[in-house]
């Protein structure tokens, strides 16, 4: 059965029903989803053989759902309705049930009553009656054409901008349905805007070739096409045919699409004047997605393409079945699948293109420049916000290098700016943002984002509002709290070395001793695992896991601060400078940074799992070097066994407050699976190395005072932001 959200329904309702009182009749009750908000009603009868009902979702388009199993007696009721159980009481008047659903093991608080509620104003059934749809095939200058989907409001009085959507997973699943990403943008479609999804190229309903991140071709002939060129086409077409627009054009988009909003903006038509890349894709070897400083992250790309990868033969609006896995481990998946290349040989074959070409090209070479967007994002003409998450655990890396290479390559004129939130992949869309995992925000900060979102849009595309927003929006996490800065990353900033010490701490004092080091063996046959749960796909919540599990192990070295007796806070990127050797030729090296809660800690708001609080090491940033690109990403070098070799990189940007009574961890470990493929600890081409190839290795972590190994840290003036 199709998941709805009517399905998850539905538990432990807790209130009073009075004697006497009739419960027949209709019941009316909104039900608060991530996205929107579902009506759910209730028709409950009584006839001689006991209790009947029904149950419809007007949202969902579905209606005389059977309860079955229903029961009411006693003050109380219970039903089963498809996959789910209710159980309750009614208020002693039977004029309200009071209660909660339980969603994915959440309770979700909902109130039913006796009143008719009117459709919710993100609700698709409100967007039906505000707006009309059609679809066309826009001709792109090569001649294919590409499906798009046109929503314009119904109230022809005034003008309006247009806002494009463009996409590789879909805009349109039914020619009769609204698409349901309209719910999503409820602040957009109170304001009158043009709401415009489209297929890219050789996508689902559009004509032509797909190319994973296509390359942009700054000098294309007549007939040559890019995104960057079906972008301005469609635009053109736009403006032209779509009636009642006011001539102006905003472009955004979320991960994949967030990069086709990037690429709008070279040589952008003269009609886009707002564009809003969010989560970015710009990199694909350096830092988002498929690899962080040359390491494959494998689980995150065996998922996706497995599932989106899958040719599409001829124009469909359907998905193509999912991969069915056969175990609900991904630790023991992954593991059983053996070396990299096993992919191919037992699951894709050559059926899947760029899953081919991602195992020919293991280094930084042609391939992957051309498919990098930020060279290109030069003499940028409409203004940009662009948008990402400190706990995005795909295209982190996208977002503050799409900022960086805007902001220093368009010295003139730029209207660049940047909000980075608490936030998992599109959490500021989809979900409140009031917490990720086990750690709380104390706001509703996806309801701020919009407020911005909105600001931006309503001023480049209306005419509307004044322009004060600051140059960069910030939470800082640890505090809990929005800060507007004037550069990002902030200049008013002390480059501190936090040096690693033998007694496993960590200081900002450098060591002195002779000769000092850490030793310890690393076993590609038992991998430090990503996160401590059992599980099948990849968690979005690991990015603020706990980690003392990974601290237990003998293969992760874990150095940590005193407490700290006042607040530090840190504000940009972070630079990794470790002496290191070890007995094999090639090694990963994952740095993990951890802000440690005080051992007893008794006002942090409770979790579903019962995790304890107290003595909880969060985790703030972590990333991951392999090891043999440490000079060049383009020509890898082995280490040689036994010598002291220095290894430096970066760690992706933070905006963490370190509170007084914490302490800060480094953890340093040589795997993290199945999020990162195992290393064979030998330097060769992983994608083609077998079984035997991978062996134990020995490595150690230098902090004497000749090799001393540190971090260096952006530690933000107190003074600094407002």
């Amino acid at each position: 059965m199709k998941v709805h959200a009517i399905t998850f329904l539905i538990v432990n309702l807790l209130c009073h029903l009075g004697h006497g009182q009739t419960v027949t009749g209709d019941w009316h009750g909104l039900l608060p989803l991530t996205n929107q908000q579902v009506r759910l009603t209730l028709h409950l009868e009584r006839s001689d053989n006991g209790y009947t009902g029904t149950a419809d979702s007007p949202e969902e388009d579905r209606y005389g759902l059977p309860l079955e199993d229903l029961r009411i007696s006693d003050q109380k009721i219970s039903f089963k309705l498809e996959d789910t159980e209710f159980t309750g009481k009614l208020y002693a008047a039977s004029s309200a049930i009071d209660g909660a659903f339980m969603l994915n093991d959440k309770a979700v608080p909902l109130t039913f009553g006796r009143d008719s509620i009117a459709a919710p104003a993100n609700s698709i059934v409100h967007v039906k009656a505000q707006y009309n749809k059609a679809e066309y095939a826009i001709p792109m200058r090569d001649g294919k054409k590409l499906f798009t989907s046109v929503y314009t409001p119904k109230d022809t009085a005034q003008t309006y901008p247009i806002i494009i959507w463009r996409t590789p997973y879909n805009s349109e699943p039914s020619e009769e349905e609204y698409t349901n990403r309209l719910t999503y943008n409820t602040h957009l479609l109170e304001e009158g805007y043009i709401m415009v999804f489209q297929d890219v190229r050789g996508r689902f309903m559009s004509e032509g070739e797909f190319v994973d991140v296509r390359p942009y071709r700054p000098n294309k002939k007549k007939s040559e096409v890019d995104e960057n060129s079906d972008t301005f086409d469609t635009i053109d077409w736009l403006i032209k045919n779509v009636k009642n627009n006011n001539g102006k054009v905003g472009i955004y988009g979320i991960s994949y699409p967030g990069f086709y909003a990037s690429m709008a903006l070279p040589q952008a038509h003269p009609a886009l004047k707002a564009a809003s890349p969010q989560a970015p894709v710009s990199d694909w070897f350096i830092g988002d997605d498929w690899h962080h400083n040359g390491a494959f992250f494998l689980m995150d790309a065996f998922s996706f393409y497995s599932f989106v990868g899958r040719p599409r033969p001829e124009p469909t609006r359907d998905f193509p079945t999912p991969f069915q896995f056969q175990n609900e481990d991904n630790y023991d998946f992954f593991m059983d699948l053996g070396t990299v290349k096993n992919v191919s040989k037992q699951y894709f074959g050559d059926t899947i293109q760029f899953w081919s070409d991602l195992m020919s090209h293991p280094n930084y070479d042609d391939f992957w420049k051309e498919r990098n967007v930020l060279p290109h994002l030069k003499n940028v003409k409409p203004a940009v916000l662009v948008v990402g998450g400190w706990f995005d655990a795909e295209d982190l890396y996208g977002p503050l290098n799409t900022y960086e290479a805007i902001e220093t390559q368009n010295k003139e004129n730029n209207q660049n700016r940047l909000i980075m939130g608490p936030w998992y992949h599109g959490q500021w869309s989809s979900a409140a943002g009031e917490k990720l995992g086990n750690i709380h925000f104390d706001a509703n900060t996806s309801e701020y984002f919009k407020e911005v979102e909105l600001k931006f849009f309503n001023y480049y595309l209306k005419d509307k509002g004044n322009m004060d927003l600051p140059e960069a929006t910030i939470f800082l996490t640890g505090a809990n709290a929005w800060k507007a800065f004037d550069t990002w990353p902030p200049l008013n900033v002390e480059k501190r070395n936090m040096y690693l010490h033998a007694d496993q701490t960590l200081s900002f004092t450098a060591p002195t001793a002779t000769e000092s080091f850490d030793e310890y063996i690393s076993d590609p046959d038992k991998p430090v695992p990503y996160t401590e749960d059992v599980h099948l796909s990849r968690t979005r919540e690991y990015l603020t896991d706990d980690q003392r599990f990974a601290s237990r192990r003998p293969d992760v070295m874990v150095y940590q601060t005193d407490t700290l007796t006042e607040d530090i806070t840190l504000t940009g990127p972070i630079q990794v400078n470790f002496f290191v050797s070890t007995t094999g030729t090639d090694a990963d090296y994952v740095v993990k940074l951890i802000d440690v809660f005080p051992d007893q800690i008794n006002d942090y708001p409770e979790n579903e799992k019962g995790v304890p609080m107290g003595g909880y090491q969060m985790l703030v940033r972590g990333e991951v070097l392999r090891g043999k690109y440490r000079d060049s990403f383009e020509n890898p070098q082995p280490f040689v066994p036994g010598e002291v070799t220095e290894v430096t990189f970066e760690v992706p940007d933070v905006a963490h407050t370190f509170k007084k009574g914490h302490r800060i961890m480094i953890q340093v470990q040589n795997s993290w699976f199945p999020l990162v493929d195992r290393n064979p600890q030998q330097f060769l081409n992983i994608y083609e190395c077998e079984e035997a190839d991978f062996i134990k290795a020995t490595h150690r972590i230098y902090h004497d005072g000749q090799r001393p190994s540190h971090l260096i840290v952006p530690v933000l003036n107190s003074t600094e932001g407002r």
